[in-house]
């Protein structure tokens, strides 16, 4: 068994793509497919559903994919834990966030905590699943800051005596699909969902499942809303259903900063313009405030006051 197996199988399932995969991990395709089947030996079992496109998991690969997450972060933050603390370590400001927030909206927010920690250099560190082991990850100390997406169907019960946080903007998660799906000729047309429930056919639906924060949101919604669906591809990663929407697969809910370009040069179109399909989030940086920990309050005081100060360019729509 090697890390980069576990890393490699952990990529494929992000991208459904063997050579998307393969280019994100900078190897062969042959070679991470090789690296794919070595995992699958070693298991005993296969992983992947290689007559399927986009690449699907396996019962078995579906089963084993929460041990691979957990197995790499346990294996990081051990590495962490072991490191020396010498007198000349360089500070490093440790950041969990949600995967999609660190293709939108990081960049700009590092930029910005710089000017509050000049010199200070940042890391996210692996993604542990899920917005509760990232709480868990500010409580151990192995981040310092979640970035994390907010809204009353997702409820997160925290202690206000132990945790800070700052909203710094909105969102618009919306229904997006491509002009024409993959194997039809008919274009699809403007409010595609509610066609679908006049003419009664089911929409090829990329599900984010049951475990993301999109998945848990969309569910609420899709309960006071429900509209005429059939999942052809579940990923709890954004960037991974977008690219399957960009190649008409299906029709899914997108953050608007991740796809607003698409849908000003026509790649994408709207499911529907009716406000109720339409989800806002906040964006919130967390800190945890345990004094067991021995946290400066100043720093975080510090990083308030810079990411309140106006933003030369907004990354996401103003807060409504």
């Amino acid at each position: 068994m090697e890390l980069k197996w576990l890393e490699d199988f952990v990529m494929l399932t992000s991208t459904a793509s063997f050579s998307r995969a393969a280019e994100a991990r900078h190897i062969t395709q042959s070679a991470f497919s090789r690296r794919i089947k070595q995992l699958e030996s070693w298991l005993g079992t296969p992983l992947i559903n290689r007559a399927s496109i986009p690449a699907e998991l396996t019962p078995e690969g579906k089963a084993f994919l929460p041990v691979a997450q957990d197995a790499i972060r346990t294996f990081y933050a051990t590495r962490d834990t072991l490191r020396p603390a010498h007198s000349g370590h360089q500070r490093v400001l440790n950041l969990a966030a949600l995967h999609t927030l660190t293709v939108t909206l990081l960049p700009d927010l590092l930029r910005r905590i710089g000017t509050a920690l000049p010199g200070v250099p940042s890391k996210v560190i692996p993604d542990r699943g899920g917005i509760e082991a990232n709480l868990e990850a500010l409580v151990s100390g192995e981040a310092d800051l979640f970035l994390s997406y907010a809204h009353p169907y997702v409820p997160m019960l925290l202690d206000p005596d132990e945790f800070d946080w700052i909203t710094l903007g909105r969102e618009m998660v919306l229904p997006v699909v491509a002009p024409v799906l993959d194997g039809r000729i008919e274009p699809t047309g403007p409010n595609v969902i509610e066609r679908s429930l006049q003419d009664r056919f089911d929409i090829p639906y990329l599900d984010y499942g049951r475990s993301s924060f999109f998945g848990t949101a969309l569910q609420r919604l899709m309960a006071q809303h429900p509209f005429r669906r059939k999942t052809v591809h579940e990923n709890s990663i954004s960037v991974g259903l977008r690219m399957l929407a960009l190649q008409g697969w299906g029709m899914c809910w997108l953050p608007e900063s991740l796809v607003r370009d698409d849908l000003d040069a026509g790649r994408l179109i709207l499911g529907s313009d009716a406000p109720h399909w339409r989800l806002e989030v906040e964006i919130r940086l967390y800190s945890y405030r345990g004094e067991e920990r021995g946290r400066s309050h100043p720093v975080w005081d510090r990083i308030v006051g810079a990411l309140q100060e106006p933003a030369p360019q907004r990354a996401l729509p103003p807060a409504a």
